[in-house]
């Protein structure tokens, strides 16, 4: 799969797609040195992805006192990933119990039911091929970066995760879920998933969400309002990102 075959929804305009295209073009020509230029890459950090980061970190923080693991619902090109393990070394540098585990196809969503709507189809946001082992080596750098090198700390599980995750679970009966992330945006991962890891959140546990009240991706807040009830939980939002919403498990 090249760029220019894989599908996404966009919702910039035109200019703004343009502008953005620009900043790229600027990264990928940087005449600032290798050995800077990533000391520098706030230049080329566009207000809502640091929005995103941002809000990350206070998912992350939130959860520094909370035991379990972290769970990725929906890895696509991996920030996310690379962000906990960062945010880990920075906040909890020592806690090699914290682990990272994220699930993904790696090549798009597997199908779509009529609950996620007609904005999306099977095959949507895949990435490159074996784009999984190279992330496998940008998350390693991470491990390395950080204190307790020798211990890996984050997993990939690929597949269709209403698939594997049962199998994960099965494997590991230890896990407690600290924070788990769903940006699978359509309805049958996310049902099946949330329903999967309910018997391991316990009190202080946080779910966040992606694309919950998105009119394109209709699925992920009917699985929410079907296995949790919209009711029971106080959903807030990030305030500096329009999308993004989380929830803690009291």
């Amino acid at each position: 799969m090249t760029d220019q075959t894989i599908r996404t929804l966009v919702g910039s305009t035109q200019s703004e797609t343009d502008r953005k295209q620009m900043l790229v073009d600027r990264l990928r020509a940087s005449r600032i040195p290798d050995r800077e230029l990533l000391d520098n890459i706030g230049l080329y950090l566009t207000r809502q992805t640091l929005s995103r980061i941002n809000f990350m970190q206070m998912l992350y923080q939130m959860i520094v006192p909370v035991h379990g693991t972290i769970m990725e619902f929906g890895v696509r090109w991996g920030q996310n990933m690379a962000l906990f393990s960062t945010l880990r070394g920075i906040h909890e540098p020592f806690n090699y119990n914290r682990k990272i585990v994220g699930f993904d196809t790696f090549e798009g969503f597997p199908s779509v039911a009529p609950e996620d709507g007609g904005s999306v189809q099977a095959g949507d946001y895949g990435v490159v091929e074996n784009w999984k082992e190279e992330l496998e080596d940008i998350l390693g750098f991470h491990t390395q970066n950080a204190p307790i090198p020798h211990k890996k700390k984050h997993e990939l599980v690929q597949g269709d995760a209403t698939l594997t995750l049962p199998g994960y679970l099965k494997n590991h009966p230890e896990t407690i879920v600290a924070l788990a992330y769903f940006d699978f945006d359509i309805y049958k991962p996310t049902r099946d998933c949330l329903e999967a890891i309910l018997p391991y959140l316990t009190k202080g546990s946080i779910l966040a969400f992606d694309e919950l009240n998105t009119e394109q991706f209709p699925g992920e807040t009917i699985a929410v309002r079907e296995v949790l009830g919209l009711s029971r939980y106080a959903i807030r939002r990030d305030p500096s990102n329009p999308l993004t919403s989380y929830l803690v498990i009291e």
